[in-house]
């Protein structure tokens, strides 16, 4: 089982750890409240665990064109 890094924005794969390797804590996931974890951790059927996150092309797009946080997926 791994965990992922994806965008929420466009969907590109940012990262990917293998769950033997790291934990949660020292990704830092564990020091997120609960309401934070639920918006941005999901668990896939295989038992991967995916972070949605934005990725720095998007951020980058949604800091100079900020109408675009208006629109569900905007850079896809």
């Amino acid at each position: 089982m791994s965990i992922r890094y994806r965008c929420r924005c466009c969907g590109m794969r940012i990262a990917e750890f293998d769950e033997a390797e790291v934990t949660e804590a020292q990704l830092g996931l564990d020091s997120l409240t609960e309401e934070d974890r639920a918006l941005i951790i999901s668990k896939e059927q295989n038992g991967d665990t995916v972070v949605s996150i934005t990725c720095d092309y998007c951020r980058e797009a949604l800091m100079q064109n900020p109408e675009l946080s208006l629109v569900g997926n905007p850079l896809q």
